[in-house]
């Protein structure tokens, strides 16, 4: 298994608990690089299979190296998750849904719920929505009562920002907007608090792009099968 390189912490606990339990040495291998790395998973002899998530490039990249060296490989690259919220739903169940799915992890995985789709009157709940996530307190992963931390990097930080910025111009509505937050002991941090964008359609870029981010996109449509035809419609 290889992590990411700016979050390997994660993978060294998981297989410090595979250790624990008490498999064999050797089935579990944790190893650390970049392309490289990740070059010679992909052409050694020895390895016969790869699985994968992560973005497009490196996706691409893997599948079609992997592929040209005989291996079997399973490539899962970007993600654009969407909640479809209809209107018979319970309201307050379904809002601490949508806004753990959405800011867990400060948006910064996988299966965040990057897209939300509220179906007729439920869209009315976007008060709601907004206030619920007022709540959320960004800051040191390690402080108590904190409920996401930074941003992995600046990169990652200054792309969020453009996103919303241009969906912004694109005609998308900002209900709350975390770019002003700064942390008052770590000022130099890659912080940025919960933020909200109202009425995202299909072909704005904050519906276009993985955020990967503790951004919430909101979309609206009339009726469930509306609302089926869109996810389908993603890429």
């Amino acid at each position: 298994m290889k992590p990411s390189e700016r979050v390997p912490r994660t993978l060294e606990y998981l297989a410090e608990l595979w250790d624990k339990v008490g498999f064999p040495k050797g089935v579990l291998n944790v190893v650390y690089g970049e392309k490289d790395l990740v070059t010679e998973i992909c052409t050694n002899d020895k390895i016969r299979a790869i699985s994968f998530v992560g973005s497009n490039i490196a996706g691409e990249y893997i599948y079609k190296t992997g592929c040209a060296h005989g291996k079997r490989v399973q490539s899962n690259m970007g993600a654009k998750n969407h909640g479809i919220i209809m209107p018979d739903a319970d309201k307050n169940d379904a809002i601490n849904q949508i806004v753990a799915a959405s800011f867990g992890g400060n948006g910064q995985r996988c299966m965040a719920l990057s897209y939300d789709l509220f179906v007729g009157e439920s869209y009315s709940w976007l008060d709601e929505v907004v206030e619920r996530t007022k709540k959320l307190k960004s800051g040191y992963g390690f402080e108590d009562n904190v409920d996401f931390g930074p941003i992995i990097s600046k990169e990652s930080l200054e792309r969020i920002h453009h996103i919303i910025e241009i969906s912004k111009k694109e005609g998308a509505k900002i209900l709350l907007d975390g770019r002003s937050f700064k942390h008052s002991k770590y000022p130099n941090g890659n912080y940025i608090g919960p933020t909200i964008l109202a009425d995202v359609q299909p072909g704005m870029t904050a519906y276009e792009e993985e955020i990967f981010g503790p951004v919430m996109t909101i979309g609206r449509c009339g009726n469930l099968q509306e609302a089926i035809d869109i996810v389908n419609k993603s890429k």
